[in-house]
């Protein structure tokens, strides 16, 4: 482990290579938090459909400043904007979406992912925390596909992949795929592999900030 932070992507990078994988067609929850940030990178023309579990298909980019509408926000509370065809849908029906096995994808933010796919992204369990797992559990069992974009390790250098995840679980062995700052990574069944480094950052660096073994092919 080292706490030396080393330059990857930056936040809207993460974003941007997350967002160039999504295949023509899906239909997309985007969580609380930085996945939001994907709606911003997939073109007008590209036929995705972005999910909000608060009740919208097809979410748009985050709208400039000014130009907010107070009544179209996203789970998380963020403004956002809606493309053509959007629909506006009851809770139930929204969960209905997610629960009922119609969602390609779910793009979540972490705290911890295993090398088996168990998911932490609600709680670090410290006192005093109020639960708040919200639809994110609903959303690691229901959809086909579960991607995680997160920083690669915490600010104090503690890597986020691990062998096995320490904080209270979201969801078990859900999720598919990894985007951090650092690299592009897939969950196999023989552990974490490496698809992609970012520009200018070496293999040896993730190892050092990965908490089990990488697989390299």
């Amino acid at each position: 482990m080292s706490e030396t932070r080393i330059k990857g992507w930056s936040r809207t990078e993460m974003a941007a290579r997350a967002a160039a994988d999504i295949p023509e067609g899906w239909a997309v929850n985007l969580g609380i938090g930085l996945p939001t940030l994907i709606a911003n990178y997939v073109p007008a023309e590209r036929e995705v459909m972005f999910h909000s579990e608060n009740g919208v298909l097809g979410v748009g980019p985050a709208p400039d400043a000014g130009a907010e509408d107070i009544w179209l926000i996203n789970a998380g509370k963020q403004p956002i904007t809606l493309r053509p065809g959007a629909s506006i849908v009851g809770q139930a029906d929204s969960f209905g979406i997610i629960r009922g096995g119609h969602l390609d994808l779910c793009v979540l933010g972490g705290y911890e992912v295993a090398a088996n796919g168990d998911l932490a992204n609600w709680s670090t369990g410290k006192p005093g925390e109020a639960p708040a797992v919200g639809g994110a559990m609903d959303l690691g069992a229901g959809a086909k596909r579960v991607w995680v974009l997160m920083e690669h390790t915490t600010r104090d250098g503690r890597p986020k992949l691990v062998e096995r995840c320490a904080y209270p679980l979201t969801a078990l062995g859900s999720v598919t795929r990894i985007y951090t700052d650092l690299a592009v990574i897939d969950v196999t069944e023989v552990g974490f592999r490496l698809v992609e480094c970012a520009p200018g950052v070496a293999l040896d660096q993730i190892q050092a900030r990965t908490g089990t073994p990488l697989v390299c092919e």
